[in-house]
């Protein structure tokens, strides 16, 4: 699963996937600038390998951040997903199905949008954002 998640107004978006690429992620990439498009979308991405996108074209409306090596913490995503795992983690399920369906009914029923700016709320980059574009 991919997710971005806004701690400014709380809006989330998420996908299924089946694998980590680059051409997966870029996929991601083009679904998410088609969601509300107006919008300016910055996402805080880490090192892995399929975050490396050189050869492909940034939708205009996406910025990408990266974060340095080891610092998870500084990405609001990782918050959603440990919450998430905090209800996944001990679990047994009888086959990936049953994982799938688990998440998709987890998410829908718990990541509101009060619950995702509970979660990743960060006064440190709110106000940096805030200052960077409406000073």
């Amino acid at each position: 699963m991919y997710g971005s998640f806004s701690p400014i107004d709380g809006d989330s978006f998420v996908y299924e996937i089946e694998g980590t690429t680059s051409k997966i992620f870029y996929e991601y990439l083009m679904d998410f600038s088609e969601h509300r498009p107006t919008e300016l979308k910055i996402i805080i991405i880490d090192n892995a390998g399929f975050h490396s996108l050189t050869k492909y074209n940034i939708p205009k409306n996406i910025k990408l951040i990266r974060i340095p090596p080891y610092s998870p913490e500084l990405n609001p995503s990782e918050k959603i997903w440990a919450y998430i795992k905090q209800f996944y983690k001990n679990r047994v399920f009888e086959n990936l199905e049953n994982v799938k369906q688990w998440l998709h009914e987890f998410v829908k029923d718990n990541i509101s949008k009060n619950n995702v700016m509970s979660i990743t709320h960060n006064e440190f980059f709110l106000n940096d954002f805030y200052n960077a574009f409406w000073n």
